[in-house]
């Protein structure tokens, strides 16, 4: 294990061992799940094992996650400079990028060779959907460093899926705008995944091309132009599907429009569960006030944390987005989901089972108070009316 040390002129020397330093290769390794049910499939020439990974993912990983104990540990500020210069953590956010890739030709090359049946081509395109819908926590991840490989790494993951949009609409509109009604990428409480993805997926694209827009014309550039970083990324998603539909026939675009979908889907998801219900306050200009780790639900859950770099620790990175997976920090005053988002996906699914597990925590937080809450509009205007005959009767 691999220590870090610092002399503090007050606290003396101080040293901190990161225990899990060789665990976060768990995030490299996890987008490979899919040769486990293709493996599997291949041995046995049942198709139904194909299922298999999937159901780990969302069954498996939840249960885990309750299993072991929430990790709340933090590594000492003072190492914190040290730890982030560590390129060994860096290293592996690289090194999970071509695997993306790998997954998907793998993926397409099984659909198209080894006739899996609707069963398995459904299953085999979800699990492939899901490790790309991993891709874009990668590209989050490089995206908001600010070095060109880093950046140009998250642009190349981020056409796996096809979502070259994300680092701009991420980077500078929903971190501007997160736990505001504003936001497209904010739930409002009261408001079902459902009707949140009608707002969130076309408000995503939106707003990242004018962002990306704006920036291209402060800079003299025109929109349609080859520094157009969303562009960049496309111009990779166009060859990287045509040149597996030529290599593998028409019949491979259907898996490859599904995973794409389901990577979108695993997306808006995790948009959903990190801020629902959450608001920030305005000061008396009318201005929000600056994103505080209380603006984001969180999760210690160490083993999904593991397998996807830290996501879930989203209240330190919101409060300070430039900060690295490895330091993220846990608070104890923040909003703490009962499961990680593998859990909280699914729970989501069911509108009302997840209305019965968060409305109550989101108004615990708020005190009761539904003006401290981000909430839905339309929840808000069925409430007055339900109201409003009571308060005629009340005046009379």
């Amino acid at each position: 294990m691999k220590v870090f040390t610092c002399d503090d002129p007050e606290l003396g020397l101080i040293r901190y061992v990161d225990h899990k330093r060789y665990l976060w290769m768990l995030s490299v390794l996890f987008p490979l799940i899919p040769f486990v049910g293709m493996g599997l499939a291949l041995w046995s020439g049942r198709e139904w094992l194909l299922w298999l990974p999937l159901a780990f993912v969302y069954g498996g990983l939840p249960l885990l996650d309750h299993l072991f104990a929430n990790d709340r540990s933090n590594p000492p500020e003072q190492l914190v400079p040290q730890l982030e210069a560590d390129g060994y953590y860096r290293v592996l956010n690289y090194l999970t990028v071509p695997l993306h890739f790998v997954v998907l030709v793998g993926g397409a090359w099984f659909v198209a060779t080894q006739d899996p049946g609707l069963g398995g081509f459904l299953a085999l395109s979800l699990l492939v959907g899901a490790v790309s819908g991993v891709g874009i926590n990668t590209g989050h991840e490089l995206g908001h460093k600010k070095t060109p490989v880093d950046r140009l790494a998250a642009r190349m993951v981020l056409a796996v899926p096809v979502y070259g949009h994300f680092t701009m609409e991420h980077n500078v509109g929903h971190h501007a705008e997160v736990a505001t009604p504003e936001d497209s990428a904010s739930a409002r409480y009261g408001e079902s995944i459902y009707r949140f993805a009608l707002r969130e997926i076309p408000g995503g694209l939106r707003r990242g091309w004018r962002l990306e827009s704006e920036r291209l014309g402060r800079c003299g550039f025109r929109t349609w132009s080859w520094r157009n970083e969303i562009l960049q990324s496309y111009a990779l998603s166009l060859p990287l599907y045509a040149c597996l539909v030529l290599a593998f026939g028409p019949a491979v675009l259907s898996f490859l429009l599904v995973q794409a979908a389901w990577a979108w889907w695993q997306l808006t998801s995790a948009n959903y569960v990190e801020h629902y219900g959450l608001l920030r306050a305005k000061d008396s200009n009318g201005k929000y006030e600056r994103c505080q780790p209380h603006h984001s639900w969180n999760a210690n859950h160490v083993v999904s944390n593991l397998m996807l770099f830290h996501l879930q620790r989203h209240s330190d990175h919101h409060a300070w987005a430039a900060r690295h997976y490895q330091s993220l920090r846990h608070f104890d005053d923040v909003p703490q989901l009962p499961s990680g988002y593998f859990g909280m996906f699914l729970l989501s699914y069911v509108p009302p089972l997840w209305r019965k597990v968060m409305d109550p925590r989101v108004l615990e937080l708020a005190g009761g108070d539904l003006r401290r809450v981000n909430v839905d509009p339309r929840l808000a205007a069925a409430e007055r009316s339900v109201t409003s005959p009571a308060r005629s009767m009340d005046t009379n």
